[in-house]
């Protein structure tokens, strides 16, 4: 197993263990277990994204194109053009 990414929050670090999921590499989140013990642990590198060595630059690659994405124009509802939608 390669530790290959340290996602900012839960959020995020679950958001791509579902992307990474959905394209068929197994991908594991650790530390989401600690988040809540801020104060008493370091405030960053407590959560990190595991794959099987196998699958660690096929892995690597996908969220660097996930990070990279840009919206498709036109994509958007016609109510919602223009709108920022959070």
């Amino acid at each position: 197993m390669q530790r290959i990414y340290e996602p900012e929050n839960l959020l995020e670090g679950q958001m791509l263990v579902d992307m990474l999921a959905s394209e068929g590499v197994e991908a594991h989140l650790l530390g989401q277990h600690l988040v809540g013990a801020v104060g008493e642990l370091p405030a960053c590198g407590l959560l990190g994204l595991v794959v099987a060595d196998l699958d660690a630059e096929r892995a690597r690659t996908l969220i660097a194109e996930y990070n990279t994405a840009q919206p498709v124009p036109g994509d958007e509802p016609e109510s919602f053009q223009g709108v920022l939608l959070c």
